[in-house]
């Protein structure tokens, strides 16, 4: 019995060792070398204080900022840790809602965020992102007809043409990756930045 558990409890160990601690410890320090910046989450900075990754999405509410798509994630309730609360962008707890297509409480939510965004622009369609969460609820891009259908608000907060926003919508679009993969998109992160940058609020 000795015989036959030891080579198996070596070789675990071995294993372990190797792919449980060598291993990551080599990727994570190469990784550390050739890409620092995206080995360290991507975090964008300003003025000396980091402002966010680029990789995760944010809350943005006021009128004079371009909004992300909605995000399910959620935390433990301060009140009851049995509980959750809405908590959008917890990268803590990365998570859809896991409510379908036949569910009610979806429908209902995304049907009183299409009303208040076609409200907000009543000359466009609600493009669909606005209204859907991803699947990680992190996502920290929106797809370019989702800003440019922001604009009018944007633009009347704060006392900017339209015109210009667009051309800024443009100059923070990113293309397919490798000119094949994906969809176009724009971080909104980046994009209230050259926001901000571009005229005080």
């Amino acid at each position: 019995m000795l015989t036959q558990l030891r080579p198996a409890l070596v070789l675990l160990t071995i294993l372990t060792a190797i792919t449980g601690l060598a291993y990551p410890l080599a990727v994570t320090g190469l990784a550390g070398l050739i890409f620092p910046a995206r080995a360290a989450g991507s975090l964008i900075e300003r003025d000396g204080h980091v402002v966010g990754s680029s990789l995760n999405g944010q809350s943005f509410t006021g009128a004079t900022y371009f909004h992300g798509r909605p995000s399910a994630t959620s935390a433990a309730d301060p009140a009851d840790p049995t509980k959750t609360v809405p908590a959008p962008y917890n990268a803590s707890n990365s998570s859809g809602s896991n409510l379908g297509p036949t569910s009610a409480t979806l429908a209902e939510r995304v049907k009183g965020d299409r009303d208040a965004l076609a409200a907000e622009n009543p000359a466009q369609p609600v493009p669909v992102d606005l209204v859907t969460a991803s699947g990680s609820g992190l996502d920290p891009d929106i797809t370019p007809e989702a800003a440019l259908f922001q604009i009018p608000r944007v633009a009347k907060a704060r006392n900017l043409p339209e015109e210009r926003l667009r051309q800024l919508v443009a100059a923070q679009t990113e293309g397919r990756t490798l000119g094949l993969l994906g969809e176009p998109r724009v971080n909104v992160l980046a994009l209230n930045l050259a926001l901000d940058g571009l005229a005080p609020r």
